[in-house]
């Protein structure tokens, strides 16, 4: 079911540090699911009634700020996350690799 998945994405995406981002295959290939990145940017759209989810911290595989159009404002996403520190120009983020956050790497294996 959709939303068994959706919570699971969120409580991976909770679990991303302020000044820290990760991609929706990150996600899904965390969760055992490695084609299902376009069901994590569900999840995060879905997410933004909820402000324990910082789907902000979710970018593209390339640092593409491609969720930003689903916050309210135009510039909402950057504004976020520049506020924690992650420098981004021109919808990306900068220094992808610094500041890229792997769930595999930093979290045990969710039940």
């Amino acid at each position: 079911m959709a939303t068994d998945f959706f919570e699971k994405v969120y409580k991976v995406v909770k679990q991303i540090p302020a000044g820290r981002v990760t991609s929706y295959g990150a996600i899904a290939s965390y969760l055992g699911a490695p084609r299902s990145s376009r069901a994590v940017g569900y999840a995060m759209n879905a997410s933004h009634s909820d402000a324990d989810v910082p789907a902000h911290r979710v970018v593209n595989r390339k640092g593409l700020l491609t969720g930003k159009h689903h916050f309210q404002g135009s510039n909402l996403m950057n504004q976020l996350l520049e506020s924690e520190g992650v420098k981004v120009v021109d919808d990306q983020v900068q220094d992808l690799a610094y500041v890229f956050w792997d769930p595999t790497d930093e979290l045990d294996e969710m039940e």
